[in-house]
């Protein structure tokens, strides 16, 4: 495999899959190494992290992570087969990084703190949110959205209740954290400003939009309207008994 082919562009405009697609990396059975290596799988999701952080989805390369590794491109292979086996994993990796909270007996405010701690880190990562709809199977992933689910069960939900909650709160704090991502990825620092003026410019094509302060960061901050928002959703998330 060459570098070129090694580092195409996340996602395939044409929608077709590389012949040689090796599948998602958390489906496989990967193959005992026979020669060691200076590296480790998790030497490269560190440097991958870094590289994400600096300079997002589009500036990650196999080149570039092998040269902050000091490694050949070929070295990598031992570890990853494709750049998207690396983005499954530094996703996985930053999800580590929220912590689960000890269980009480407040179901909601268990929730609630797991949920606050995924958008925070998220957003200290904002390239993370934008390789939501990837295979979401990694075991950090996967733990987190155990509790998740286990706390939501100890609310009285099952299935398809349980289903549904949990895909509402996830898509919420996914789709929060996409948007303030995008704002704070932007070229313009006063892009958003502008975005509100244009509505303010347009009172009655926008009536509603102006009187909601829609995209007014001084009358809303995304802070309060994320735990508005997430208030909202738990407290409409009743138990089976009523409660």
């Amino acid at each position: 495999m060459t570098d070129t082919e090694f580092d195409q562009p996340h996602g395939d405009p044409s929608g077709e899959r590389r012949r040689a697609d090796p599948g998602s990396v958390w489906l496989r059975e990967e193959p005992a190494r026979s020669r060691p290596t200076p590296l480790s799988r998790e030497r490269i999701v560190d440097a991958a992290v870094t590289l994400l952080d600096r300079h997002g989805i589009d500036g990650l390369t196999m080149r570039r992570l092998a040269n902050l590794l000091d490694v050949t491109s070929t070295a990598l292979y031992w570890h990853v087969k494709t750049k998207e086996d690396v983005l499954d994993l530094a996703f996985d990796h930053v999800f580590g990084d929220v912590p689960l909270p000890e269980a009480t007996g407040d179901w909601r405010g268990d929730a609630r703190s797991l949920i606050r701690d995924w958008r925070a880190t998220m957003l200290r990562h904002p390239w993370a949110p934008g390789l939501i709809g990837r295979p979401m199977l990694g075991p950090n992933v996967l733990t987190r959205t155990e509790y998740l689910q286990s706390a939501l069960a100890r609310g009285g939900l099952a299935d398809p209740e349980l289903t549904v909650a949990t895909r509402t709160l996830a898509n919420y704090v996914i789709g929060a954290a996409l948007t303030e991502a995008t704002w704070r990825r932007s070229a313009d620092p006063q892009a958003q400003t502008q975005a509100r003026r244009r509505i303010t410019a347009n009172p009655a094509d926008y009536p509603t939009l102006n009187s909601s302060g829609h995209l007014d960061t001084d009358r809303w901050s995304d802070d309060d309207l994320f735990e508005r928002g997430l208030d909202l959703i738990l407290a409409s998330t009743p138990r089976q008994n009523g409660a």
